[in-house]
């Protein structure tokens, strides 16, 4: 009799690295990141990856499976079979994930079909929006004696999924609620926040397309930031007592030096103060 042939578990020799790209800049990935993107096999990216973040796999294949809201989108089911798929032919199968994997982009999924093919993993973190946010404004997310809780959350979720009350935190980070910011804003103040909360807008984070909006909760709730929203760049709402301004601070800081050029300009608008700098 022959021998019975391997089951797939078995044949399967890759490992997958769910790895956190950042919030945009390139170099702004981990140093480990970086480096085990140089030796994959083959990338499967999300559509917000910028393109000198590939060029640290310049030998890998490069698959775009991403999410965009109001545009074609890569089932996660679908996701998940590639990424168990490619481990039958690459040794390093790299998911390259905007921000950290371990927030809001759906590893859990993705870790539970690994397990389930008996597929080797590890998760490589990265830098979160929010955070690359926070210090493009230069202003803390926590400050002491007026912010000492942060929520990070989305409005994002699944079918059937009932609208919860917003967190009554010290202060609210919110990714993917550019297109509720005006609801968002009136919930907030119709659940007791106040109306001059200070609040920020930001956009592509640290890329050369980076720019900003400080307004107050009111001014959101009135919709004053609809025709400044770009609906082609990633957003994050943050709002709190903490992003108040300053009397000692500076503008907020440009794109690194060294970078292309920003493809509109480099904007900051204060709409409470009726001061537009560009």
């Amino acid at each position: 009799m022959g021998s019975k042939p391997a089951s797939n578990k078995a044949s399967r020799k890759g490992k997958v690295y769910l790895i956190g790209a950042g919030p945009g800049a390139a170099d702004l990935i981990t140093v480990r990141g970086a480096s085990i993107l140089e030796t994959a096999g083959i990338v499967l990216h999300d559509a917000l990856i910028q393109p000198d973040m590939l060029a640290y796999c310049p030998r890998a294949r490069k698959v775009e499976v991403g999410k965009r809201c109001g545009r074609f989108s890569t089932a996660q089911a679908f996701i998940n079979k590639q990424l168990v798929d490619a481990t039958e032919k690459y040794e390093v199968v790299v998911r390259l994930k905007g921000g950290d994997p371990m927030l809001f982009g759906r590893a859990d999924e993705e870790m539970r079909a690994l397990e389930e093919a008996g597929i080797d993993y590890e998760i490589i973190p990265g830098i979160t929006a929010a955070l690359a946010a926070a210090a493009a404004v230069r202003s803390p997310l926590t400050k002491r004696g007026v912010a000492r809780s942060v929520t990070l959350m989305t409005q994002a979720k699944a079918a059937g999924t009932e609208d919860a009350p917003l967190p009554d935190s010290d202060l609210l980070v919110i990714y993917m609620g550019r297109d509720q910011a005006e609801r968002l804003a009136a919930k907030l103040i119709a659940q007791g926040r106040s109306p001059a909360t200070p609040a920020w807008i930001a956009e592509s984070v640290s890329t050369p397309m980076q720019r900003w909006l400080h307004l107050t909760l009111k001014e959101m709730a009135e919709g004053v930031a609809s025709s400044w929203l770009d609906a082609a760049q990633p957003s994050l709402l943050m709002i709190g007592d903490a992003f108040a301004a300053r009397a000692s601070a500076a503008q907020p800081a440009a794109p690194p030096e060294g970078t292309e050029g920003p493809q509109r300009p480099f904007t900051t608008f204060t709409f409470h103060s009726k001061l537009w700098q560009r």
